[in-house]
């Protein structure tokens, strides 16, 4: 008997992000098999909130696209997904970077994870550039999700959304949200490994050199892990961007 394919929602997190919305709409219209998507805007001042407007009446008049939804929220990644997750109705939500983009066979994995008795996971993850450092990076991301079961951001996340519900959703704290999220959640089931990658961009990287992102990234955790909080980690992190 073959299983039931969960309905999902794609709960996207947007801030001054114009120039990509338009290339993440588009890459999420060869995803098979999702129906929902839902953007929330943080507050942007560069016009991605009307150029989403667009998108979402685009395809509100085109009858095999997904559902397009475009919402406004407060700052802060947590509240803005916590919102988007609010207007669900699906069995499954995942939380999507505007720079990630999901394998167009993302149903066929989150079905299985959905059938699995897991209450959420994440995929694996690579980089959209070439190169031998780039790809080391995220084997070891990937690596260090599946020993620690910790996820972040950048992996997609996805939760059932009872479950979702049931833990009262993201903490509302600055930073460090998808990491508190985790720790959550691992009380109440490892994560599910895709290993279908999403590809993830490198700008970050690049802008700030490798070895500054993994220095600042590396800092912020354990300086977390030791209990700073997460407000004062947000006011570093503004800093040294």
């Amino acid at each position: 008997m073959s299983e039931t394919t969960p309905s999902c929602s794609i709960i996207i997190p947007v801030l001054n992000e114009a120039p990509l919305v338009q290339d993440l709409s588009e890459q999420l219209a060869t995803v098979q098999g999702i129906s929902d998507i839902i953007f929330v805007d943080g507050g942007s001042n560069d016009g991605t909130f009307d150029k989403l407007s667009e998108i979402a009446a685009r395809a509100e008049n085109a009858p095999q696209a997904a559902t397009v939804r475009v919402i406004t929220s407060g700052p802060g990644r947590a509240q803005q997904m916590n919102q988007g997750a609010a207007l669900s109705r699906s069995d499954m939500l995942v939380f999507l970077h505007a720079d990630t983009r999901l394998p167009v066979d993302a149903l066929s994995g989150l079905t299985a994870a959905y059938h699995s008795g897991r209450a959420w996971g994440r995929f694996d993850v690579k980089f959209d550039v070439p190169g031998g450092v780039m790809r080391l990076i995220a084997w070891f991301m990937n690596q260090r999700s599946a020993l620690t079961g910790i996820a972040t951001g950048d992996q997609a996340i996805f939760v059932r959304r009872d479950i979702f519900q049931q833990i009262g959703g993201y903490p509302r704290i600055p930073l460090m949200e998808d990491i508190a999220l985790s720790r959550r959640l691992k009380h109440i089931s490892r994560p599910y490994r895709i290993q279908t990658p999403v590809t993830t961009a490198a700008r970050r990287w690049q802008a700030q050199g490798v070895f500054t992102t993994i220095g600042h990234m590396w800092c912020n955790r354990l300086l977390y892990w030791v209990g700073v909080s997460p407000s004062r980690l947000a006011a570093r992190y503004r800093d040294v961007r």
